[in-house]
């Protein structure tokens, strides 16, 4: 079993106003700093420099070189999977969307759940509950129900 880690773990994690960070901060080095495997898809590295350096989401934004050293040091983990489309992924992206009726924004989370699925990852750790609705990856939300 691996699990993988979804953009709101990382925006809580680096913003220390969200109700969520010293949970997300604690979770994220428990992962970085162990042995267990764990998945960082690069949509959502690249959906958490959206967020976090968007001045219309946080005031003041994060600055850009803060959030990239942050990045940096997750890639640094001996344990962490940097996860990204392969060879399979037009074949494994057409069978996520054939087994729900996503469309629109949820395409986005329907790419992560590929993802997932391509590196043989079966939960992503988030508080997101639009993840439930695809099968064969189990969603945990650490911060409540």
């Amino acid at each position: 079993m691996s699990r993988a880690i979804d953009t709101n773990v990382l925006v809580y994690a680096r913003r220390a106003e969200t109700a969520q960070h010293g949970q997300a901060l604690s979770l994220l080095r428990t992962l970085a700093e162990g042995a267990e495997p764990w998945g960082l898809p690069w949509p959502c590295v690249y959906e958490f420099l959206r967020v976090v350096t968007h001045p219309r989401v946080f005031h003041p934004p994060t600055p850009l070189g803060s959030v990239l050293e942050d990045l940096r040091a997750l890639q640094e983990s001996p344990s962490v999977r940097m996860l990204r489309e392969t060879d399979r992924h037009a074949e494994v992206m057409e069978r996520v969307l054939h087994s729900t009726s996503v469309s629109g924004n949820l395409i986005h989370d329907a790419h992560i759940v590929a993802l997932l699925l391509e590196h043989g990852f079966d939960e992503i750790v988030s508080a997101d509950s639009d993840l439930r609705r695809f099968p064969g990856i189990r969603v945990t939300n650490p911060f409540g129900p």
